[in-house]
C-alpha cells in the first residue's frame, strides 16, 4: 500500500480553556505528524487504554509504550496548549515510523500496536492492551468435492473492510468480509483429502468481538502499478450490533458472545488523493459531545457533520478508519446523538 502525505505545520492552537473538557488537546504538526497526530487523539479516546497505561508503573526506557504512555497521560489535562509529543515521534522514528515520511493510518496504528507487544516488558499489561482490538476470528477452508473442512484460529487487531465504488454502508462491507467466497480455476487450493488442488469456499467465521472495534475502510487502491483513492460514499451508524448484521454462517460453532452492540468513539478521517492528503480526527468524548481534532485545533462538532466523512465528494475529507466501543446492553439507546 502506498504512503499517503500530510499537510505542513498548523500553528491554530486547542480550545480555549473556558470551553474544554479534560482530555481533549490538540497536537502540533510537525511537518507530516498529522497521521501520528490522529491517531494519538484516537488512543485519547478510548479511555480503557488510558486507564491501562495510567495503572502501569513502567521500568521500561526509551520504549514506545513508555512515551506513548507519557503523551495520552499529558492530552487527559485541562491545559489549553498543545500537548508535548515530540518524544514520541522521536521514539517511533528510532522505531522505523519515519517522521519525515507520509504514513498510512492503518499501518502505524498496527506498527504502534506491535511495537507495545514487544517492547513492554509488563507482558501481562501488554497482552490485555492487545486484547482491547483482538478480533479473534476461525479460517475456514472447505473443498467443494469431497467436502472436507479444514480450520484453524487466527486474529486480527483491524478488520479491512473492501468497498465497492458505488454507494456502500459499513454494515455490507462487515457482511463481505464474513461472506464465504468460492475459489475456483487458478484459485484453488489443496485439499488434503484429495491430494490435488480442488474448488474451494474460503473465508472468516466470528469467534469473538473486542471491547474496542477498529474497521478499516480499503479506500486505496492498486490497479497496474497505480495507486488510487476511492471518494466513493460508505455509510456508517453511530451505533452498531453485529448480531443483527451477520447471519449464522458467518459465526463460529465456538462463538458465544451476547454482547455485540457498539457506539461509534473515533474516525480517522483522510483528505485529499492517494498521493497527497492530510488526516484529521472525530472522537466522541465521555459527555457524548463530538469533537474534532485538526492537529493543534479541536473544536465540538455535531453528528450531522462527522456523517459528511460518508464520501461522495472530493472536496470532503473520507473516514479511513472506524473505531466502536462495546456498549453495555441498554446503554445503546442513550449514546445515540440522533
Amino acid at each position: 500500500m502506498s504512503r499517503r502525505s500530510c499537510s505542513m505545520f498548523y500553528r491554530s492552537w486547542s480550545l480555549p480553556i473556558e470551553s474544554r473538557s479534560q482530555g481533549l488537546r490538540g497536537l502540533l504538526n510537525y511537518g507530516l505528524s498529522c497521521c501520528v497526530n490522529a491517531l494519538l487523539q484516537s488512543f485519547s479516546a478510548t479511555w480503557e487504554l488510558v486507564d491501562l497505561l495510567e495503572g502501569w508503573n513502567p521500568v521500561d526506557k526509551e520504549s514506545v509504550p513508555l512515551y506513548l504512555r507519557k503523551v495520552l497521560l499529558a492530552m487527559q489535562s485541562d491545559q489549553s496548549q498543545p500537548a508535548p509529543h515530540k518524544d514520541f515521534l522521536h521514539c517511533l522514528d528510532r522505531n522505523y515510523i519515519r517522521n519525515n515520511v507520509q504514513q498510512d493510518a492503518d499501518e502505524v496504528f498496527l506498527s504502534i500496536l506491535n511495537l507495545i507487544q514487544q517492547q513492554m516488558s509488563d507482558k501481562a499489561l501488554a497482552q490485555e492492551i492487545q486484547s482491547l482490538y483482538k478480533v479473534t476470528v476461525e479460517t475456514y477452508l472447505q473443498c467443494l468435492e469431497c467436502k472436507y473442512i479444514e480450520t484453524g484460529t487466527s486474529f486480527l487487531l483491524s478488520l479491512p473492510m473492501h468497498i465497492r465504488e458505488s454507494h456502500d454502508s459499513l454494515e455490507d462491507c462487515i457482511r463481505f468480509f464474513f461472506e464465504l467466497q468460492e475459489l475456483r480455476d487458478g484459485d484453488k487450493c489443496y485439499c488434503e483429502r484429495c491430494g490435488e488442488k480442488k474448488p474451494s469456499k474460503q473465508g472468516f467465521k466470528l469467534i469473538s468481538l473486542p471491547p474496542v472495534l477498529c474497521l478499516h475502510l480499503k479506500r486505496f487502491r492498486n490497479s497496474h502499478g497505480y495507486t488510487r483513492k476511492l471518494h466513493c460514499k460508505v455509510t456508517f451508524p453511530e451505533t452498531l450490533n453485529i448480531s443483527e448484521i451477520l447471519t449464522v454462517e458467518a459465526l463460529s460453532e465456538h462463538y458465544a458472545q451476547s454482547d455485540s452492540q457498539y457506539s461509534l468513539c473515533a474516525v480517522i478521517v483522510h483528505s485529499g488523493d492517494a498521493m497527497f492528503g492530510h488526516y484529521t480526527a472525530y472522537l466522541r468524548h465521555k459527555d457524548q459531545s463530538w469533537y474534532h481534532a485538526n492537529d493543534s485545533s479541536v473544536r465540538q462538532v455535531s453528528w450531522k457533520e462527522v456523517q459528511n466523512t460518508y464520501g461522495g465528494s472530493l472536496r470532503e475529507g473520507t473516514a479511513y478508519m472506524l473505531l466502536y466501543r462495546r456498549t453495555p446492553e441498554g446503554k445503546q439507546q442513550e449514546w445515540s446523538s440522533g
